[in-house]
């Protein structure tokens, strides 16, 4: 066995004759624990957090949407149609006109986007199942719509009230004089269903069918604002994206799901990287107990360090044993505190004990990666505080 470590070992689990370093090691084996355990937590709950966050975008948002560059709307040509279905990478795709819009429902008016879509939008995004109330768009019925919670509760409108339609305006184009009486194209509709998702998407939309949308902004047969894509593989939106743009050219702009949302992610991936940096901190902060137990120790050990060094154990080797010391104290604490994160990670995800709202549990994952990130947090931490408390070792301090 070598011999540094043989040594390390016998003094981590050995008491001394002084109780005070005897406490002053438990405090610092206990704050690596909690260091270990809160970082390991805080990034599964983070990671949960994240996929949960994105989940929501896979309602909202298609895996890419195509748009015009200049101009709310362009034609939806045969050119465009055969790039689309020639790309063995798209799954599904389907055209969409989304426009501003007034909405009107029993003397409360709010402004919202209607969207309508074609029959094969809810396999491009599962709207379909996020309805909480009613149904998704059918298309044996005319003028029927769908809904946000946000809108619904806006307006205090349910589904299928026929004694009032909901009345979806928008204000017809022209110069002049504006007769009020006459002033905005309307579509009346019926609401059968209301979904749910972020608060911004169940704020914004009014789903209907295209045509009735087309009949509302006065566009012609094939003329529309956008295409939304499904992929077969979603983590070639990036190279597919840049397939397409060179393909129809710098008149489209073709954005993934990651570019229709780049503040999201980007508040997300930063949130997760400051709480990281603060838990390290509070890691940081334990390891000064540890830096401190150490110190203590080599002052207790004073006299078998001389006698050490008298048969001939090198300064170097000295420092050794509590580099070692302080490099088994932090890692041993860093396993019991990943220990019991893992238990407390799959005791949420089994149970769901701690929870957002009533009926929303607390998202977590577990995931290697996180794992991997405190374990090598933690080990470089405790190997620097270590080298910092035997660096007191010289051999004038040996030999005083």
């Amino acid at each position: 066995m070598n011999f540094p470590f043989y040594i390390a070992k016998r003094y981590l689990f050995t008491k001394t004759s002084n109780n005070a370093i005897n406490i002053i090691t438990i405090i610092a084996s206990f704050g690596v624990i909690v260091g270990s355990l809160a970082l390991f937590v805080i990034l599964s709950g983070f990671s949960g957090l994240r996929t949960f966050s994105y989940s929501l975008l896979e309602v909202s948002d298609p895996d890419i949407k195509i748009t015009a560059v200049k101009g709310k709307s362009f034609i939806f040509n045969n050119s465009i149609k055969s790039t689309l279905e020639n790309n063995t990478n798209i799954k599904e795709f389907t055209k969409i006109i989304e426009e501003r819009v007034f909405l009107e429902y029993n003397a409360k008016n709010e402004i919202a986007y209607i969207k309508g879509v074609e029959e094969n939008y809810s396999r491009i995004t599962p709207i379909d199942s996020t309805i909480n109330v009613g149904n998704w768009l059918q298309k044996d019925f005319e003028n029927t719509a769908v809904i946000g919670e946000g809108i619904s509760r806006k307006l205090s409108l349910g589904i299928l009230n026929f004694g009032e339609p909901l009345s979806i305006m928008i204000p017809k184009p022209g110069t002049g004089f504006i007769n009020p009486t006459n002033a905005f194209y309307t579509l009346n509709t019926q609401i059968v269903g209301v979904y749910s998702g972020t608060e911004e998407f169940t704020n914004k939309f009014v789903f209907v069918d295209i045509s009735a949308a087309r009949k509302l902004v006065n566009y012609k047969q094939h003329q529309i604002t956008g295409i939304e894509l499904k992929l077969i593989d979603q983590s070639k939106a990036n190279t597919i994206s840049k397939q397409l743009q060179e393909q129809l050219g710098n008149s489209f702009k073709v954005q993934t799901k990651e570019q229709l949302n780049e503040v999201f992610y980007k508040v997300i991936n930063t949130e997760n990287f400051v709480s990281y940096l603060i838990f390290t901190l509070i890691v940081i902060i334990a390891l000064f107990n540890v830096i401190g137990a150490i110190i203590m120790m080599i002052i207790d050990k004073k006299s078998n360090l001389k006698t050490l060094f008298s048969l001939g154990v090198s300064v170097k080797e000295i420092k050794k044993i509590f580099v070692l010391q302080g490099f088994l104290l932090t890692f041993l604490g860093m396993i019991i505190g990943l220990t019991l994160g893992v238990v407390l990670i799959y005791y949420q995800l089994i149970t769901g004990k701690f929870k957002i709202t009533q009926n929303l549990p607390y998202p977590v994952e577990f995931r290697f990666s996180n794992l991997f990130i405190v374990v090598l947090t933690i080990t470089i931490l405790g190997y620097i505080a270590s080298k910092i408390a035997s660096s007191r070792i010289t051999k004038e301090f040996i030999e005083k």
